[in-house]
């Protein structure tokens, strides 16, 4: 039997949502397309329009933007999908490097809302596939778990790993909290690094704490704190806390997601961090590790015809 001849990957366009930055430009250029920013109008009362105005027909139209602060991009997002089918696109994908509404995995209170299922029911209904950076995954075991399209989640743990190699000489890996593990593993394995994670107690969005589960002192190793998401910065700023008091240098701070609030990061220099560096999956000033380059592949997979 002959091998079976790959799906061709119809002509690809990239559409830029709001607050988008350079990824829809970098994407594009790695996919070898046209990329277009999505017009968005804002009415005075609070109601959007949105446009396409690059060609869409016969194409799959890629929508590119992180989905940080999700409540402003994800109904323009919605529209411009719905509308892209609506003028003959063969399909719709989303590259959203940081993808919103997933640390809501289960409910925590009698009446509050899954908001990461209802999220992915929405997404869903709009698009054919879904390309993301390390999704926070704690109770669901994948994105297939909630996503009945096609889905990609790229791991960063690689690119983390090669900046470590470049920049500490011998790092010793701390995650924050139990969730941390998973990345926490991962980059120590690529790096041939000890590690640990310390134990998290939340009794607010700004009132955090963490201890050590076990001595974490190794001569000659600087600590590294990992991290998916920093938003309020107060686990980090705990745990860089909780690493001073155990007699270690100022640790370099490293997150994926890069969600901090006004000050956070600047909390965490001011708590003894020695230097704090993100993925470029939100756009921060800390910006140092490279991952967008990663996503063009598996655009490319997921665009190929079911």
């Amino acid at each position: 039997m002959s091998p079976k001849t790959p799906e061709a990957v119809p002509p690809l366009v990239v559409l830029g949502l709001p607050g988008a930055g350079t990824l829809p430009a970098r994407l594009a250029a790695q996919l070898r397309c046209e990329w277009s920013e999505l017009a968005l109008h804002r009415f005075p009362d609070g109601e959007c329009l949105v446009r396409i105005d690059a060609q869409v027909e016969g194409r799959c139209v890629v929508f590119a933007g992180s989905l940080d602060q999700p409540d402003g991009k994800t109904l323009p997002l919605v529209f411009a999908a719905d509308a892209a089918r609506e003028l003959g696109a063969a399909r719709t994908g989303l590259v959203a490097p940081y993808l919103a509404y997933m640390r809501q995995d289960h409910r925590f209170r009698p009446g509050e809302a899954v908001t990461s299922r209802t999220f992915a029911r929405l997404l869903c209904g709009a698009l054919d596939f879904l390309v993301t950076v390390d999704p926070h995954l704690h109770r669901w075991h994948s994105l297939d778990d909630i996503y009945a399209i096609r889905t990609r989640a790229v791991a960063a743990a690689p690119a983390i790993a090669d900046w470590l190699r470049r920049n500490v000489a011998a790092p010793l890996l701390v995650g924050p909290d139990e969730e941390s593990g998973q990345w926490v593993a991962e980059v120590a394995r690529l790096t041939a690094a000890p590690w640990t994670v310390m134990v998290k107690q939340r009794h607010g969005d700004h009132d955090v704490a963490v201890r050590m589960t076990q001595d974490a002192s190794r001569a000659g190793r600087t600590p590294v704190l990992l991290d998916d998401i920093a938003s309020t910065g107060r686990t980090l700023v705990a745990a860089v806390q909780a690493l001073k008091e155990a007699g270690q240098a100022g640790p370099v701070c490293i997150v994926v997601h890069a969600l901090f609030a006004p000050q956070a990061h600047r909390q965490l220099l001011d708590a003894g961090a020695s230097r704090v560096v993100s993925c470029d999956t939100v756009a921060h000033p800390t910006n140092a590790i490279q991952v967008l380059p990663l996503l063009a592949p598996a655009v490319l997979e997921l665009a190929r015809a079911p």
